[in-house]
């Protein structure tokens, strides 16, 4: 069986984060893994510290090895330089990140810092990253308006981080094209 690690925030509702992972993994016949980098409750966010994030993961590759990694939600520089550092250290294969930065509301969920950090140390170690409209934009460095804006800013981003790039669409736009 295929094996899956996924490096995200835990949602409390399951519909997100550490839960979604989980629950698409498995339907689709992979044996899944977690490592948690925020916990979430209603209105209230405790994030884990870097310690403890190198510890969970160290404890699950050395265990059980990951054919893939996703990550999602990574909330400061901290927690990012220890993934980066772990990919590197095992050089981990099929790296997916969803650089969760931006809500679909445009408000900013890391700092510039994290921000910066994840597009210098994390993204350029993904396979391929999936941004959103938002997302994109912070990374492109220019507005999204059209399908041809996300093809053009996949591409430039494809080239300057060296992955794929799978633009999630909808979050600005009337339709919800994946690009």
């Amino acid at each position: 069986m295929k094996t899956a690690l996924t490096i995200a925030g835990s949602d409390s509702c399951g519909g997100a984060g550490i839960q979604a992972d989980i629950k698409t993994m498995t339907a689709n016949g992979v044996y899944a893994m977690s490592a948690i980098t925020a916990l979430t409750a209603q209105n209230t966010t405790g994030e884990v510290t870097p310690d403890f994030l190198r510890e969970q993961l160290t404890d699950v590759i050395e265990d059980i090895w990951p054919d893939a990694v996703k990550i999602g939600m990574v909330s400061s520089s901290g927690l990012i330089q220890v993934i980066a550092d772990t990919i590197e250290t095992y050089q981990l294969k099929n790296v997916v990140v969803d650089p969760v930065m931006v809500a679909t509301s445009g408000a900013k969920l890391i700092s510039d810092e994290a921000i910066e950090t994840l597009k210098t140390q994390l993204i350029p170690k993904a396979t391929v990253i999936t941004p959103n409209i938002p997302e994109t934009e912070v990374l492109f460095g220019k507005k999204i308006t059209s399908a041809e804006d996300m093809i053009t800013a996949a591409k430039w981003i494809s080239e300057t981080y060296h992955c794929a790039v799978l633009c999630k669409g909808g979050h600005n736009m009337n339709d919800a094209n994946d690009l």
